[in-house]
């Protein structure tokens, strides 16, 4: 904290207020006191004294697992030996506290009682009083890694533990038994939908799947300019043409349904337009959408223009629905970014297709296959990647910001390509190991791991899809993810506009006279 500023304290910022459980009381019953008090968390005591703290992540995860929340016990899911921080305690140590773990909430002891409970929340009330009286007081790690800047319902990723979720539901379990469709109502309804509801939301789908004639006149001059092709370039450009055909405006000057209407939109004809350019750009006219295909059969279908086998429909929808959102990555921080300007939808999108071209984020699936390729047989594995390791270069498909242990969106599609099978999937599954191997060794307590991207490339490339087209493939299904968060932001909007702190010379230093 800066010279002479007051050290705030929790005491400032707790909640004195705390709803407590005992580890015998029934889940269901802790979980209705914390959904009637409207709070994230319970601590559980025994007696007065906190022992363990209970979360909405907790009750996620119990039900994600199936628990029967009537006989489970708030034992059988609480966090135990939950950290604490004292009334007195720094406020900022307590923020550090809460972002070391990974925690939302800390229980409040002092002298051995539970006095209160604080949270991210409380935080972030504080850290916008303290940028007002004392500017540069808080600064955010390079990268803003563990920094909170907004609440949502969208989902979330817990790192840590190897799982994220789509609202109340785990991703790969939605992966593993639902359709594309129904994930996109539930992250835009926030609830899966009935039969009735699924029908109704497909059809809706299907009618937004065509490209407006004025746009898709223009499309061969955008897949054919230059002397080469980068899909998602071009499919920035043309989705931008899309938004200003379609005239989109700022979401300040229309209304909620509106707005929604260009979402449903947006992500509905995203991958119309990316196998209309591919295929203009092969020399070949656009396929129309299948007027009786789900999405993902349908991506396949305008591809080729044959009805995709339903293994590889359904493996390509997979990947797509693992993909849908995950956190505030870099392009879904983008589009909220814009939408936070009261910028139109469209603009938003286009941000978030330029944050996604960067291979650090979303263009590293083919090069994972290229990597594969330069290895080229399993006996060369180790001394390939040693090499590469010695080198300081970077092993595509491996590592991941956020997860400290395996990425659920590999496990799951490293499942889905060895159910598609072949040379390939083997081929890379002993590379995974050799790499897991040697990193091990070469790099002890890095902890790295394949990524989403290692057994998405491989999966994409059994179903038949080019590998100019992975990334934009991507795009495909992150934009309803995008568009979920931006309906988010702009219903309950506050400008997104931080600080820097400046490293340069001293000013002011005069002008000099020329």
């Amino acid at each position: 904290m800066a010279d002479g500023a007051k050290v705030r304290t929790v005491a400032e910022v707790m909640t004195t207020d705390v709803l407590t459980a005992s580890a015998s009381d029934p889940l269901a019953k802790a979980s209705a006191r914390m959904i009637e008090r409207g709070v994230g968390s319970i601590v559980v005591v025994d007696p007065g004294t906190p022992v363990a703290i209970l979360t909405e992540r907790d009750l996620v995860r119990a039900g994600a697992a199936g628990a029967d929340l009537s006989t489970a016990r708030v034992s059988d899911w609480m966090t135990p030996n939950a950290n604490t921080v004292g009334p007195n305690d720094e406020v900022l140590a307590a923020f550090d506290s809460l972002n070391a773990h990974g925690y939302r909430h800390l229980p409040v002891v002092d002298a051995g009682a539970l006095v209160g409970v604080v949270s991210i929340r409380d935080m972030l009330k504080l850290a916008q009083v303290l940028r007002i009286e004392h500017p540069g007081a808080i600064e955010a790690r390079r990268g803003l890694e563990g920094v909170v800047v907004a609440e949502t319902e969208v989902g979330d990723v817990r790192g840590q533990e190897g799982f994220y979720h789509y609202r109340q539901y785990n991703a790969v379990e939605l992966a593993e038994k639902r359709s594309l469709e129904d994930v996109w109502h539930l992250l835009y309804e926030g609830h899966l939908p009935t039969p009735a509801e699924r029908e109704t939301f497909a059809e809706e789908i299907r009618s937004l799947r065509t490209i407006p004639p004025a746009v898709k006149g223009l499309l061969p001059a955008i897949a054919t300019a230059g002397d080469h092709f980068v899909p998602l370039d071009a499919l920035r450009t043309a989705y931008s043409l899309l938004a200003y055909a379609l005239d989109f405006r700022s979401w300040l000057d229309i209304d909620k349904v509106t707005l929604r209407a260009n979402a449903m939109q947006t992500s509905a004809v995203m991958p119309t337009l990316i196998m209309a350019l591919y295929r203009l750009n092969q020399g070949l006219d656009p396929i129309d959408p299948h007027p009786d295909l789900a999405y993902a059969a349908n991506y396949l279908y305008m591809l080729t223009g044959e009805v995709p086998e339903p293994g590889h429909a359904r493996a390509i929808e997979q990947y797509l629905i693992s993909t849908t959102d995950h956190g505030f990555n870099s392009s879904t921080f983008t589009a909220r970014v814009i939408t936070s300007t009261g910028a139109d939808l469209g603009s938003a999108v286009v941000g978030a297709i330029g944050a996604l071209s960067g291979p650090l984020h979303g263009g590293a699936p083919s090069r994972a296959l290229d990597m594969l390729d330069a290895i080229g047989t399993p006996d060369k594995a180790e001394e390939w990647i040693r090499n590469s390791v010695m080198k300081g270069e970077r092993i595509m498909g491996f590592g991941h910001r956020i997860y400290k242990t395996d990425d659920p969106r590999s496990l799951m599609l490293r499942g889905v390509a060895e159910r598609l099978g072949g040379d390939m999937v083997d081929f890379a599954k002993q590379v995974e190991k050799t790499v897991v191997d040697v990193l091990a060794e070469l790099k002890p307590g890095r902890n790295l791991y394949a990524n989403v991207e290692f057994y998405a490339g491989v999966v994409m490339d059994k179903v038949g899809l080019p590998r100019t087209l992975f990334t934009p493939t991507f795009t495909s299904s992150r934009v309803i993810g995008w568009t979920a968060h931006i309906l988010e932001q702009a219903a309950d909007n506050r400008l997104i506009r931080p600080s820097a702190h400046y490293a340069g010379p001293p000013p002011p230093v005069p002008v000099p006279e020329l």
